[in-house]
């Protein structure tokens, strides 16, 4: 007898899934240019990618010189764990210096 994969996982109450994503708004000073602004916010994807292993993605405020808004989102399977490492996120990309954070969200989902 086959089960559904929502079955089998209803079946098994060990298995859960945890999804932490967030939102981290900049302000870039002294940025003239949408060059100037990609350059820093490559730097700091990269560094939050790299790090973390993470999902990272530039989400707004595309066209504005001085502001940034970054996407990023990590799965785990314990919510201490994934809220640890987006607060590890958000200190890492302040600790960085190359923009000033204005903002920041953040969200933790179980499946």
């Amino acid at each position: 007898m086959k089960r559904s994969l929502s079955e089998a996982l209803l079946t098994r109450s060990e298995a859960t899934m945890v999804v932490g994503t967030g939102i981290i708004t900049f302000r870039l000073h002294d940025c003239r240019s949408l060059k100037g602004k990609r350059k820093i916010i490559k730097s700091i994807i990269s560094r939050l990618r790299n790090n973390f292993n993470a999902s990272v993605a530039e989400i707004g405020s595309n066209d504005v010189h001085q502001r940034a808004e970054i996407g990023f989102s990590l799965v785990g399977n314990d919510q201490a764990v994934v809220n640890s490492k987006i607060d590890k996120m958000v200190n890492l990309a302040e600790d960085l210096g190359l923009a000033e954070i204005i903002d920041t969200e953040m969200e933790i989902i179980h499946l």
